[in-house]
């Protein structure tokens, strides 16, 4: 299928899938939309400690390097796993244009090290953030307890309905902690009820720019 490199409306780059109509981040500003669900409606959640991630399409990049700057701001020690089943490619990810506007180039290196370190094999990118990449897909996660917090951001349920399904959410429910929280820019009634059916909590929140609603959903145990 047709990728291109477009512009969002923050400034910020994405990759759009040009017959699915379908882009990796949101059309009303990348940088805004990852802040908005993965930081603040998550990551803000911990302090101060040792916080294990799971991410739901690695895809650019974009979540874990911002994810690993406010690891040193928050001062905390994450070990992060992102899975992709397509890896981006080289040549895409050097057309991105993150790091110049998070006006943080001296993360270049932590960014590229992302991008070059081998899938399958921890990787120090900082002394706060660990990162291990899997290629493989979703319904192969076989992790229990393992993680504090899902960043689930596969792309939406229009084009790919399969991932967002109880069978889905049953995988993520199990690898997370007790009361371990899982966030999406995902609003729909449908996804709402799927994982409350598995048994998650579901909340809704104020949506990133261009959406009104998003979900959190936390492990509760009875």
């Amino acid at each position: 299928m047709e990728r291109k490199i477009i512009k969002t409306s923050d400034g910020s780059t994405t990759i759009q899938i040009v017959e699915w109509n379908e882009q990796y981040h949101s059309m009303h500003g990348a940088i805004q939309e990852a802040y908005h669900v993965f930081i603040k409606s998550g990551l803000s959640l911990f302090e101060k400690q040792s916080v294990n991630i799971l991410e739901i399409g690695f895809g650019t990049g974009l979540n874990a390097i911002i994810t690993s700057i406010e690891s040193e701001k928050r001062n905390l020690k994450i070990n992060y796993v992102g899975v992709e089943a397509y890896p981006v490619a080289e040549e895409e990810i050097l057309q991105l244009n993150y790091l110049e506007q998070l006006n943080a180039i001296d993360y270049k290196d932590q960014f590229d090290k992302m991008h070059l370190s081998e899938w399958e094999k921890p990787c120090e990118i900082s002394k706060t953030f660990d990162l291990t990449k899997q290629q493989k897909f979703f319904t192969a996660i076989k992790d229990e307890n393992e993680y504090d917090l899902i960043y689930f951001d596969a792309f939406g349920a229009r084009v790919q309905p399969e991932l967002w399904t109880e069978a889905i959410f049953l995988i993520m429910y199990n690898a997370l902690k007790e009361n371990g929280v899982l966030v999406t820019y995902a609003a729909k009634g449908s996804v709402r009820r799927a994982m409350q059916t598995v048994g998650f909590s579901v909340e809704r929140l104020p949506g990133p720019p261009g959406k009104r609603e998003m979900l959190r959903a936390t492990k509760i145990l009875n």
